[in-house]
């Protein structure tokens, strides 16, 4: 089946223990919604730093990363359909960047 790289932009973190114990059983709850389609959770990612011709930026970019997941999908169309559970999308607060892994 083929997977595909979930990029998660936006989020935040919780500013109480409250949020950040609702935060964790949402993604916990979405993850295992998912089952076998989660192929490789990932995780939250720091600041980035973007590597150019130029030289290195090291202030995000202009729509940084906060996290990854990887997914198997039947198609591009399932795995944005999945990606519409992420706890992100769902309160508004970010977004989901949604690729095809290419085989090499």
């Amino acid at each position: 089946m083929p997977k595909f790289l979930f990029v998660y932009h936006g989020g935040g973190m919780p500013e109480t223990p409250e949020e950040g114990e609702k935060m964790m059983a949402d993604w916990g709850a979405w993850y295992e919604g998912m089952g076998a389609a989660l192929a490789d959770p990932g995780g939250a990612v720091g600041m980035s730093h973007t590597v150019s011709g130029s030289g290195i930026a090291e202030d995000g970019g202009s729509n940084p990363s906060s996290g990854f997941t990887v997914v198997e999908a039947a198609d591009h169309a399932a795995a944005c359909e999945i990606a519409k559970g992420c706890p992100m999308v769902k309160d508004g607060s970010g977004s989901v960047e949604v690729a095809p892994i290419m085989d090499m």
